[in-house]
């Protein structure tokens, strides 16, 4: 789908904007300080796919850290700082490859344009977070809550005290436990600028109603291609929010690093024993990394139809299934022979892939 046009931000060696994939992060949840108990986090996260790590840098132990956790950690490393820029600055002289600043919290505008000038000379990139819950009094009281115009503002003048500064290496976030003031706010941004966004509900809650509350709030903006980086806040170990947030992605199309399964709903249609099917078919594909479509249905109603939509589906229904492949009917199989079949296609398919790729080269 198209992107948004943006500039693009330099993470150490990791691109972001419109040319490049959304990129997926989160946040450790340990004592930055307990440098053991940190790397641990980071590496269990990036084990399940996270791209970027945030971790807090909240007093000095945090910031002593630092350079022992830059040296081990695999991926783009955050600081997430707050109400004191002198630990923005010991952030950025530790190597990190990012710091995320709330200029609403930190001071004074001067403090701002120090951690800047800071960033431009070590070539660290900068997130400016704007968040429902520390917009700044005047804005609160010009607009009278933290809408999403109070949001907007309050970050737009912040761009262009950067922006005076000559410095562009940076993302813009707008966030808000409100999913409707997400969608709003970034969508008034995204309209103004070409600055890259980083995505999010904050404070989505427990897994579960917090997952669909950040679907609810990611889904709009991804859709209308609007978004370079994506967290999934759940009140959880951090390492529950990956496949959250990748299949927020695959849902809208906006970036698919893994098969997608579409199924039919259980009801009286159903001919044969779609759920076993389904359980086998997972647990084969766990690890398959191929952005491949597979509709497997179980009734002749809509089966042969949406099997044909995908780029692998079968219609099953009396024991036995219709296999196809890009619309075309394969061939008929037994339904014990269904799993089988459909991975020999995917296996077919991704040499198909491949071809195309070597030729398009």
């Amino acid at each position: 789908m198209p992107r948004r046009p943006t500039r693009t931000v330099t993470l150490g060696d990791l691109k972001i904007g419109h040319e490049y994939p959304i990129r997926v992060q989160s946040m450790t949840s340990t004592d930055t300080d307990d440098v053991p108990a940190t790397v641990e986090q980071i590496e269990r996260l990036v084990a399940a796919g996270c791209e970027i790590v945030r971790v807090t840098v909240n007093h000095d132990r945090a910031a002593d850290a630092l350079p022992e956790i830059r040296r081990r950690c695999p991926v783009p490393l955050v600081a997430d700082i707050h109400f004191t820029h002198r630990l923005a600055l010991r952030a950025i002289e530790a190597g990190v490859d990012k710091v995320r600043l709330n200029p609403g919290n930190v001071g004074s505008l001067e403090r701002v344009r120090e951690v800047v000038r800071a960033a431009a000379d070590a070539g660290t990139a900068l997130r400016i977070g704007v968040n429902s819950g520390s917009v700044e009094k005047d804005l609160l009281e010009k607009h009278g809550w933290p809408s999403p115009e109070a949001l907007v503002e309050s970050a737009l003048r912040h761009c262009a005290t950067v922006e005076e500064m000559g410095f562009r290496n940076y993302l813009v976030s707008l966030k808000s436990t409100d999913t409707r003031t997400v969608v709003a706010a970034n969508r008034l941004f995204a309209a103004r600028t070409d600055v890259p966004l980083h995505l999010g509900v904050t404070e989505a809650g427990r897994p579960g109603y917090g997952s669909l509350k950040s679907a609810a709030g990611l889904a709009p903006l991804l859709l209308e291609g609007i978004g370079d980086t994506i967290r999934v806040s759940l009140t959880a170990d951090p390492v529950e929010e990956i496949p959250v947030a990748f299949d927020i992605l695959k849902a809208t199309g906006a970036r698919v690093t893994s098969p997608e399964l579409i199924a039919c709903p259980t009801c009286g249609r159903i001919e044969i024993d779609l759920e076993a099917l389904m359980a086998e078919l997972e647990r084969r594909l766990d690890g398959e990394e191929a952005p491949v479509r597979i509709a497997v249905l179980g009734c002749v109603v809509n089966g042969p139809g949406e099997a044909r939509e995908a780029d692998i589906g079968i219609a099953g229904g009396g024991g036995k299934g219709i296999l196809y492949r890009h619309g075309r009917q394969v061939r008929v199989v037994p339904e014990e022979q269904m799993v089988d079949a459909l991975l020999e296609e995917i296996a077919a398919w991704k040499e198909e892939q491949k071809e195309k790729a070597a030729a398009e080269a």
